[in-house]
């Protein structure tokens, strides 16, 4: 079951180092908490940028080291790309959705469907580059699903506390100007709520409501988070009541044949 809050707050978690290749995450998150003063309770979810994740999981990738293939040397001349950015796209991904000048949307190998494989060059940096290294890139973690239990079984185990995790990352919408916070890792928080055969104010049955709960609660904690050098990667967002919930992000998927888009 889940309720609708009164009243929902979104509170950034300060303290939280820069990562780097090998931190423990769910460990670093706990003590964060801890150091802030938040009691966690039932219900609390916890909101983790996947950025954090991609630099503890080491996923940077020096541009210069990539060697393109022929395919994405191609496609690179097409969209006006970097064909050594092409080529990490490329390998992160299952398919090519749509490409442009400039506009390169692919099939992600996680399912989703995304602008440039999530790739990311800001705050791309990792912490032990040499002096003049680079240009780099940050690549999506490597399984958000499993990253976010294993928070979610740290700060469960130490508080006792039924908790959901959400790991996001911001994404563009086809028809739509600007990025939103998505989730793409997902524990303990039911994905979707699926409202159909409730009655509306009217008595009227809800035919094909179903609320992308976790994407939700992502877009509300990048209000928080920001996108430039906030540097508030974790964001507890208090106020919703769930059953707790072991369906991952694959839930707000798509499936090939439903999705217009790709």
């Amino acid at each position: 079951m889940i309720t609708c809050a009164d009243r929902l707050e979104a509170l950034a978690v300060p303290g939280l180092p820069l990562v780097g290749r090998g931190d423990d995450v769910p460990a670093l998150v706990w003590r964060a908490l801890v150091a802030a003063g938040f009691s966690v309770a039932d219900g609390d979810v916890l909101v983790v940028t996947s950025k954090l994740l991609s630099r503890a999981e080491g996923r940077f990738v020096e541009l210069p080291h990539v060697e393109p293939s022929p395919r994405a040397m191609e496609l690179a001349e097409q969209v006006g790309k970097d064909p050594r950015a092409v080529e990490l796209i490329l390998r992160e991904s299952s398919a090519v959705s749509r490409k442009a000048p400039g506009v390169l949307v692919v099939r992600h190998r996680l399912g989703f469907v995304v602008a440039n494989a999530g790739i990311d060059a800001s705050n791309a940096v990792p912490p032990d580059a040499p002096p003049g290294s680079g240009p780099w890139a940050l690549l999506l973690p490597e399984a958000p699903d499993a990253s976010a239990a294993a928070i979610r079984a740290r700060i469960e185990g130490e508080s006792g506390a039924h908790v959901g995790v959400v790991i996001t990352d911001s994404f563009g919408r086809p028809f739509r100007v600007g990025t939103v916070g998505v989730a793409i890792g997902v524990s303990g928080l039911p994905p979707v709520w699926d409202r159909r055969g409730e009655p509306d104010l009217f008595g009227r049955v809800l035919e094909n409501t179903i609320t992308a709960l976790a994407d939700q609660v992502a877009a509300v904690a990048d209000l928080v988070a920001g996108q430039a050098a906030e540097r508030r990667p974790l964001v507890l967002v208090r106020g919703l009541r769930f059953d707790p919930s072991e369906e991952g992000a694959g839930a707000l998927l798509r499936s090939t044949k439903e999705d217009l888009y790709a």
